[in-house]
């Protein structure tokens, strides 16, 4: 009966169909006939989905925490988050486990990355494990094949991951500074190294155009990727600015950040996606020495993307103790963690604060927004 439907209608017209209904729906029907396996299978069918999905709106949230299980042992899930017409969260799917998650330290410096292309990446220092949550598949990447020569040592600055539009593959880079120690221990005659791996051809290869210097970066710093590029909070001559790497050129240039308000116990930065476009958190640290009540957080959007003059003040808040911001959702609802682990929204509309009862240790809640994809992965179990 199946079959006869395919060949009764147009296949444009099934198509159009099938991209109404959720993606889970869609993997179903992989089982139903050999034509519908052949169909979503094919390059043809996962390219146009994949135009179709990066069009569409992001409705879901996908939140990885971790929980503690005994002293010494931590589980780390994948929780996925919709909200209903009040904009209280709910789950869609049941839980997922983290696989592989290897080290304890693993709970509070990991990275969640969106290539915004149907992969996602759990990164750590010397680990990442890639996914696609839709599918439920995922390839944890080997690891970097090259040795730190003799008398050498090595200390991993930051990493990343993207999308490359021009070779149509995924990305993963990571960046370290390789160097000798004097006789008191003290580092020197440091060099800067990029690692990169090709999803597609599953090498990794070092950068031979490194004679840049780069800034100051931090593991955890704010990141994401955006345009084609990866950017992160970086420091340079005691300023701060935005650290881009184009995910096809493989070369670093700076994005200036606009001039943002000082806090006396320190100021934080967190990137984010605002009316598609690149944003920007300024907070207070949070001390013994900051008021709630006058402390602000200052929302920032630039308008044209590396155009430093269409930098603009979209919000100012007051009030709002956070010093770990996740995502902006829905352009108006930023999700942060509270200090008790649970997640907490925030309405920049209606200046309204909801808490839910989604729980992770501190620090360990990572979100992003996330679109469901067919983009394939080898499956690894």
């Amino acid at each position: 009966m199946v079959d006869g439907i395919m060949k009764k209608y147009p296949e444009a017209m099934i198509i159009h169909i099938l991209f109404r209904l959720p993606l889970k729906f869609i993997l179903r029907l992989k089982c139903v006939s050999k034509t519908f396996y052949t169909l979503v299978q094919s390059s043809y069918f996962i390219n146009i989905h994949c135009n179709h999905t990066l069009t569409s709106a992001y409705d879901n949230i996908l939140l990885k925490r971790s929980c503690k299980e005994d002293i010494e042992r931590y589980k780390a899930v994948f929780s996925f988050i919709a909200s209903d017409d009040e904009d209280n969260l709910n789950s869609v799917y049941p839980d997922l486990d983290v696989p592989n998650l290897l080290r304890t330290t693993s709970v509070t410096s990991d990275k969640l990355i969106d290539s915004n292309h149907g992969l996602i990446a759990l990164m750590e220092h010397r680990t990442t494990i890639l996914f696609n949550i839709s599918t439920r598949n995922y390839r944890h990447l080997p690891p970097s094949p090259f040795q730190i020569p003799k008398g050498f040592y090595q200390s991993i600055k930051s990493g990343g991951f993207g999308y490359d539009s021009v070779v149509n593959d995924f990305k993963v880079f990571r960046i370290s500074e390789v160097y000798t120690e004097d006789r008191y221990g003290y580092p020197e005659d440091g060099e800067t190294e990029v690692e990169v791996y090709e999803l597609g051809i599953d090498i990794w290869r070092k950068l031979d155009h490194m004679d840049q210097e780069l800034p100051i970066l931090f593991w955890l710093n704010s990141s994401m990727s955006y345009k084609g590029a990866y950017h992160w909070i970086a420091s340079v001559e005691g300023r701060n600015i935005i650290l881009c790497f184009d995910m096809t050129t493989e070369i670093f240039r700076n994005v200036e950040m606009p001039i943002t308000s000082k806090f006396l116990k320190g100021t934080l930065y967190s990137l984010q996606l605002l009316n598609e476009s690149l944003s920007l958190l300024c907070y207070p640290c949070l001390s013994s020495g900051t008021d709630p009540t006058t402390d602000m957080m200052e929302i920032w959007i630039m308008k044209d993307y590396n155009i430093y003059e269409s930098w603009i003040r979209k919000y100012t808040i007051i009030g709002l103790p956070t010093q770990n911001p996740l995502v902006l959702w829905k352009d108006y609802i930023l999700l942060f963690q509270s200090n008790s682990g649970y997640l907490i929204s925030y309405d920049l509309k209606q200046d309204e604060i909801k808490e839910f009862n989604i729980l992770g240790c501190s620090k360990s809640v990572r979100a992003i927004n996330y679109k469901e994809f067919l983009t394939p992965i080898q499956r690894q179990s």
